[in-house]
This record gives C-alpha cells, structure tokens and sequence, in this order.
C-alpha cells in the first residue's frame, strides 16, 4: 500500500494507506499456497525453456549407439532412448516447444475470440446470432477431433498444430467475452460514454473489454494446460512435430513401443506433460478465487 497525506479540519496532517490493486493483488496470491507454488512450478518452466537447450548435460539430438535405451543412471539420470539420446536433455528442449506452442496458440485464439465476442455483445442482432450460431458448429465437434481435423487439411507440423488449437479455442473464448460484454454494456458509465459521443471502438476496448480482463486471466491459464494437451496428442498420432524433434508428444509416441522393456521412455515425458498440465490448471484455480469478486466474499 502506498502512503497519501490529507489535512482535516484542525491543520492536522493524517496519514492515508492508498489503495494498490497489484498488491492487493499479491498479499491475495501469496494466500493461496497450492497456486503459489504450482505458479512457481511455471515459472521454473519458463526459465527452463530460455536457457534449457544451453543447460542441457547433452545434445539433445545426438544419438548414441552404445547407450541405447539406458535406464537412469548418473550420466543420464532421465535414462536415454531407442537412439542412446539423454531424455533429459531432451525434456529440457521440449519445453521450449511445448510452451511456445501453447502461448502462441491460446495468445491467438483468445485475440480473436475476444474480438468477436465484443463485437457480437455488443451490437448484437444478426451479427451475434451469427458469431454465435458459427461457435456452436465448432462446439459441436470435439476439441481434439477438429484440431486432428484441421491439421489433416493443412498437413502435419508445428505452423499448423498451432493453427489447429487457436480455431478451436475461439469460440470459448467469444461466448466468454460476450456474456461479460452483455453485462457490461448495461452498466452506468457505458450509457455515460455513448450520451457524451465515445465511438463503439472506443466503449469495447476502453470500457468493456477492461471488465473482462478478469475472467480471460483465468481461463487463458486454463486454457494452456488444454493446448499442450491437444499439441501433444497431435504430436503422439504423428500430426505435429517430426520424430526426430524433442517434443514430449512426439517423445511418448516413439517410445510406446518400448514401454514393456524400457518403460522410463515413456514416463519421463509423461510425468512432464502431467505436470505442466497440472500446474497451469491449478493456477487457473486460484487466479479464479483471487480475481473472482463473487469467489472473494464467500
């Protein structure tokens, strides 16, 4: 809290606490231990997936004929694969890929989601019953069974997987913003901004969508654990990354025919998309208590 200065009556100075939503925000954060710590985690993540590939104990793409399919030991302690390559170093590398992919495609299904449910919010008429009647088609399909779909028409790789899981987390993301918009467009200082002139473009992004920013927090969060998920099950049927890419998917794929004689091939990677998954969702939890008004009063 930072401090303010006000004068009464008598001359006498007194001291105010000025409110501060950031720490506000933080001594409400720090609260929720689970989520404090799962947030952490990510953070760990991100760091690992910057420096990973230079931290790496070995090459993540060199093979070694004369190591393969170790089990932990000292010099590998994830074990290696069916090539003698380090699954350390090659979780390590994989993380770059898994969070890169996932941020980017959530980061651009969420822009356009967002602009879609402001504009059907708000003007409503046809163009909602249209924005909305285009959502409910693609809700209608599984997640994974359109993105499996999309990257058949497109072709496999990553450009495309990233492709695949921003269309399908567009219409969450428009049914979202647009209930809030509904809310918002009703209030006070809305009717305020229309009676003094403020252009529609102006009263979406300046005074509703800041109403929304809430909610999309949380379920961005959310929203990342599902991406990796959906790139990673893309990945393992060979619809993503190429084999020969340390992407966890593809790492799972690849080593499920050892998973009888060197099981570590595929717990390694699976322990890490558990994890990472867990985490993301976890922390989409307590932004919810934390940015929920409704959450915060029970």
């Amino acid at each position: 809290m930072e401090l303010s200065k006000a004068v009464n009556q008598n001359n006498t100075v007194i001291t105010e606490k000025k409110y501060s939503p950031l720490q506000d925000f933080w001594k409400n954060w720090k609260r929720q231990k689970t989520a404090f710590w799962a947030s952490l985690f990510i953070l760990l993540l991100i760091i690992i997936a910057v420096i990973g590939p230079y931290i790496a104990p070995h090459d993540p793409y060199k093979p070694d004929y004369n190591a393969l399919l170790k089990g932990p030991s000292k010099d590998h302690i994830a074990g290696t694969d069916e090539y003698g390559r380090d699954i350390f170093s090659r979780l390590l590398a994989g993380a770059r890929i898994s969070l890169s992919v996932s941020f980017l495609s959530v980061s651009i299904g969420a822009i356009i989601g967002t602009i879609l449910g402001l504009v059907s919010g708000y003007f409503g008429g046809w163009l909602d019953r249209l924005i909305m009647r285009a959502s409910d088609v693609m809700f209608a399909f599984p997640d994974i069974l359109l993105a499996i779909a999309i990257v058949a028409i497109l072709g496999p790789g990553l450009t495309n997987v990233v492709i695949a899981v921003s269309i399908f987390g567009v219409p969450s993301f428009a049914r979202l913003v647009r209930g809030s918009t509904l809310e918002a467009k009703e209030t006070l200082f809305v009717e305020a901004a229309k009676s003094m002139g403020a252009s529609h473009i102006r009263i979406m992004f300046q005074h509703i969508l800041p109403e929304t920013l809430g909610s999309l927090i949380v379920f961005v969060s959310m929203r990342i654990g599902t991406a990796i998920l959906a790139a990673s099950s893309l990945s393992f049927l060979g619809l993503g990354a190429s084999p020969e890419t340390p992407d966890w998917g593809a790492m799972l794929s690849l080593g499920r025919d050892y998973l009888g004689t060197s099981p570590h091939v595929v717990i390694m990677p699976g322990i890490a998309i558990f994890l990472t998954v867990l985490a993301f969702n976890v922390v989409g939890d307590g932004l919810r208590d934390v940015l929920d008004p409704k959450t915060k009063n029970e």
